[in-house]
């Protein structure tokens, strides 16, 4: 399946036997900032795409709002990765807790889009010191959450409709709590690839 094509889901297909690249070096291009100002925070930051792959480098400031992040423009069409287990992860990370967000079209009624902040799937990972580290987050591991608070309704997440990927930095974890591995002040990740992985 090529990587942009939105293909109609016709039942059960077989399991792909290797990784599918979504993203990597200067694939990135196209992901953008958005940081707490949004809501009134003062955090700053840019997102900045190589070979090496997709660089975010931000100033952290926990009150008013303590998040940062990056995020891929829509994918037009959305990508189908029902075939697909996850998504994988190769960052060079600074010890700090991370958070993956996925959103997804809702093609019947359009719900998702009507929520104020929108519906995203996320799951946290943490990263080391210093160093690549190859992270895998199953589908099965995200939960839906609206501005950091879990949403707290029977929903699936649906792998056949993904628009667009984001990587954040918050002081909030995935239950609302506070995240252990924030951390204030200068930030410096690079992620390198984004696979769907069996």
């Amino acid at each position: 399946m090529p990587l942009n094509q939105g293909a109609q889901h016709q039942g059960p297909q077989p399991q792909p036997e290797h990784a599918l690249e979504i993203v990597s070096g200067a694939g990135f291009s196209g992901w953008t900032t958005l940081n707490d100002t949004i809501m009134g925070g003062r955090s700053s930051g840019r997102c900045s795409a190589g070979s090496e792959g997709l660089v975010m480098e931000s100033q952290v400031v926990e009150e008013g709002g303590g998040f940062v992040s990056c995020r891929s423009a829509d994918f037009v069409p959305p990508l189908d990765l029902s075939p697909y287990r996850g998504l994988a992860l190769e960052v060079d990370g600074d010890g700090r807790r991370y958070k993956l967000a996925v959103a997804c079209a809702d093609r019947v009624t359009g719900a998702a889009e009507l929520i104020p902040g929108g519906l995203r799937w996320v799951a946290e990972f943490d990263t080391e010191p210093s160093g690549t580290t190859r992270v895998v987050v199953p589908f099965q591991r995200l939960t839906a959450s609206v501005r950091a608070r879990p949403l707290g309704l029977p929903l699936r997440f649906d792998p056949r409709r993904i628009k667009r990927l984001q990587i954040l930095h918050s002081r909030f974890n995935d239950s609302g709590g506070l995240n252990p591995g924030f951390r204030a002040g200068p930030l410096r990740l690079r992620i390198r690839r984004i696979e769907a992985v069996p």
